[in-house]
């Protein structure tokens, strides 16, 4: 039930900005509740979480973080999902691009996140 998940993650989010909105479980947090926004096809609500958990990914962690190339990734499906492909493409290359430096090129993850691009440039 989309309703009770909402609240829960909306939960999750008051819970994590209380340890700080620097701190990576309020990112988290955002991100999830981005794509559970996503899924309920609620887009106004969903793209400013996923801008907003990288801004404070980025400004927290350091903008090379491994953790921001999932959240990019994420960020990218949705653009793309939504057309917008110009904006989702170096979204993809940078979540790619974090990940080579940080987990090594053929770390498992980045296998997903080429194939995600490999799509938006079929599409």
């Amino acid at each position: 039930d989309f309703e009770n998940a909402r609240r829960h993650y909306k939960r999750a989010c008051e819970l994590g900005r209380r340890m700080g909105e620097e701190s990576w479980l309020f990112v988290v947090s955002l991100n999830d509740l981005a794509e559970l926004l996503r899924a309920q096809g609620k887009y106004d609500e969903a793209e400013p979480l996923y801008k907003r958990a990288i801004a404070i990914g980025e400004a927290s962690l350091g903008p090379d973080h491994p953790m921001l190339a999932a959240r990019y990734n994420n960020l990218s499906n949705f653009l793309r999902a939504e057309g917008k492909y110009d904006e989702a493409e170096p979204l993809y290359k940078r979540a790619i691009a974090i990940g080579e430096a940080s987990l090594g090129p053929d770390h498992p993850h980045l296998a997903r996140m080429r194939k995600n691009l490999d799509n938006l440039r079929r599409a």
